[in-house]
């Protein structure tokens, strides 16, 4: 279904778009950031920080830990700083790409089985979709995030594969 290689360019398109978000968001205030945009998230700032938390419950859940939530707190309002989310999001994308970067193909076969927040079904699920989850779900929140920095008057760099 999926390679080790596709892992790697989806991890190196992960870091390059959140970056262009970071530097286009740079150039908001916090106000703006935190404001309501209408997004399912509300806000920059909380879409942001919602990719953050989910990027690491995903890695958790694909490496084997199937109550992440339990050491790893999700929160919309944290980081409410923004030089701290900067560099937290940097190191995030950084443990991304070192962990595709140490995939074999042989790595994404399997199950992977979790419990969902506040649920006491478990899930299990191919191990390659997960993954396949984990760089979906960015894509889809960095679309809001980029429609939202877009309204407010900022233009992050294009988000097409080819570009990377």
């Amino acid at each position: 279904m999926i390679s080790a290689n596709y892992c790697r360019h989806f991890a190196r398109y992960n870091s390059q778009q959140n970056a262009s978000l970071v530097a286009a968001a740079d150039g908001l205030s916090d106000t703006e950031r935190w404001l309501d945009r209408g997004a399912f998230f509300e806000s920059i700032a909380a879409t942001l920080n919602h990719l953050y938390w989910t990027d690491k419950l995903m890695l958790e859940r694909i490496n084997g830990n199937e109550r992440p939530q339990d050491t790893i707190t999700h929160s919309l309002l944290s980081p409410a700083d923004w030089s701290k989310f900067k560099d937290k999001r940097a190191r995030r994308d950084a443990e991304i790409e070192q962990w595709a970067n140490g995939l074999s193909d042989m790595d994404l076969n399997g199950r992977v089985a979790w419990y969902p927040l506040n649920a006491m079904d478990r899930i299990e699920v191919s191990k390659a979709i997960c993954v396949v989850q984990l760089f979906n779900h960015q894509t889809h929140h960095r679309g809001q995030i980029h429609a939202m920095l877009t309204s407010a008057g900022v233009e992050p760099k294009p988000t097409d594969i080819l570009f990377l």
